[in-house]
């Protein structure tokens, strides 16, 4: 064939465009067929395993039971000890990344205790501050379908609602168990006492996870 082409000059070079015209027209980092309908991007609690951890896995699963929609789990990638910033970075960045690549994707944003923590700082901290290097840019809030919270810290100073970009704020539910001890300041001279109350088990015992999902899907 090629040798065929030599003997046609215009239908050789014809034949090279083309060539580089297909390796040019290359599909996209995440095609149309690999972006899902919905992300659900959870940061764990503290000390628990990589990955999502409890509370998050058990929100995927709910949000795929009820929505029947493909939806895809993003483990927010820090060591879930002290390290906000690392988490926040990372789930920033992956906010953005699926913002830029999957532009009809509708991303969740959660977070377990120290988790929640560090959905906080995403969703309102405008600025790179204390290590916090990656804030969201303009108008990538609209591809913030809803936010869950679980056993959030920043209730003591207030529903973190209160201090996020005010488009966010009907998306935002925080689910505190009962005396949750980092949640619910009411009696903190007791926090050992109530510290069962905050770990994962009880509140996916209170159905609190399933009452987060039932609120995304109604955002979504």
């Amino acid at each position: 064939m090629i040798r065929q082409l030599r003997k046609f000059p215009v239908l050789s070079a014809l034949a090279a465009l083309l060539s580089t015209a297909a390796a040019l027209v290359a599909p996209p980092l995440a095609s149309a067929q690999a972006c899902p309908e919905v992300e659900l991007i959870f940061a764990r609690g503290r000390i628990e395993s990589p990955g999502a951890g409890q509370i998050g896995n058990a929100l995927v699963s709910a949000l795929r039971s009820k929505t029947g929609k493909s939806v895809d789990l993003y483990a927010v990638k820090y060591p879930a000890d002290t390290e906000v910033d690392l988490g926040a970075n990372d789930m920033s960045q992956r906010i953005q990344y699926m913002a830029g690549n999957c532009p009809d994707t509708r991303l969740v944003l959660g977070g377990y205790s120290l988790g929640a923590a560090v959905t906080d700082v995403v969703v309102a901290v405008p600025i790179a501050a204390f290590g916090f290097k990656s804030p969201l840019p303009d108008g990538v809030d609209r591809h913030i379908a809803a936010v869950a919270l679980f056993g959030n810290g920043s209730q003591w100073v207030g529903p973190i609602a209160n201090f996020t970009n005010p488009a966010l704020r009907d998306r935002i539910i925080e689910l505190c168990h009962g005396d949750d001890p980092i949640c619910n300041p009411t009696a903190p001279e007791n926090w050992q006492d109530y510290w069962p109350a905050h770990l994962a088990p009880a509140y996916i015992g209170a159905g609190m996870v399933n009452q987060a999902a039932d609120f995304i899907v109604g955002r979504l």
